[in-house]
């Protein structure tokens, strides 16, 4: 019986996510376009993005491009395009590059801000 206190301990440690619970393209299109996505990336940077329709980003002071290349989100910001896989559940994203979750967020219906 030694040792078995921590099995418990182990469920309470974060999963990687599986390649079948990847976001496809269309299912990207589907939660993303149109609407706003807010969060944070694990450096504590926070974010609030209006993924416009059009491929356009809109936020605060800042914009940038998005598309969709080989089911993932590809970002330009004017520096040169990041792709990341993508982890939807509900109104839940999770960015996932490389396998390491670098961002969060939740999916807000249209763009509330007015960027």
């Amino acid at each position: 019986m030694k040792g078995l206190w921590i099995l418990p301990l182990l469920a309470l440690l974060p999963t990687p996510i599986l390649a079948e619970e990847l976001a496809s393209a269309d299912e990207i299109t589907a939660a993303i376009a149109g609407n706003t996505v807010q969060g944070g990336m694990p450096d504590g940077a926070a974010y609030s993005e209006f993924y416009d329709n059009d491929g356009s980003i809109k936020a605060d002071g800042y914009t940038g491009t998005w598309s969709i290349a080989e089911d993932e989100m590809c970002f330009d910001y004017g520096d040169g395009s990041s792709c990341f896989s993508v982890h939807i559940v509900s109104d839940q994203v999770t960015w996932i590059q490389e396998g390491a979750d670098v961002g969060s967020g939740t999916i807000i219906a249209g763009n509330p801000n007015a960027y």
